[in-house]
């Protein structure tokens, strides 16, 4: 915290944003991986592979929760957390897996185009 006059000020690093639906495919991926987690597992889990720079707040994560089990790609079930409070564990689904898979796809098609571009100088063929 920052001091500022009377007035404490949250000193916040400058945080990336990410493109609309790519959360989606972080979380989709991240319970693929680690199996069943509880949303502060997933937020923390994206935060530490991102390097810290991704923060994932609840109005963020537990809307995209909700409408990933409104879809089918995940299920969940309330069960005891590490300190042995209860918690709502997510766990993917098979058409979450399928889903997973397509958004790869499209991740890593969008990728190469953008690849492509960043690639090209003054001296690249047309």
């Amino acid at each position: 915290m920052l001091r500022v006059g009377n007035q404490k000020v949250e000193a916040m690093r400058r945080r990336a944003e990410i493109p609309q639906g790519t959360l989606a495919l972080m979380v989709l991926k991240t319970l693929d991986v680690l199996g069943p987690q509880h949303g502060f597992g997933i937020a923390r889990r994206v935060e530490q592979i991102s390097g810290e720079q991704l923060a994932l707040n609840q109005g963020t994560l537990y809307p995209l929760l909700l409408r990933l089990e409104q879809e089918g790609a995940i299920v969940s079930e309330w069960g005891p957390s590490e300190n042995n409070r209860r918690a709502r564990f997510y766990r993917l689904t098979r058409v979450g897996r399928k889903q997973l898979q397509a958004e790869l796809a499209n991740w890593q098609q969008t990728a190469d185009i953008i690849a492509r571009f960043l690639a090209i100088n003054a001296e690249s063929p047309l």
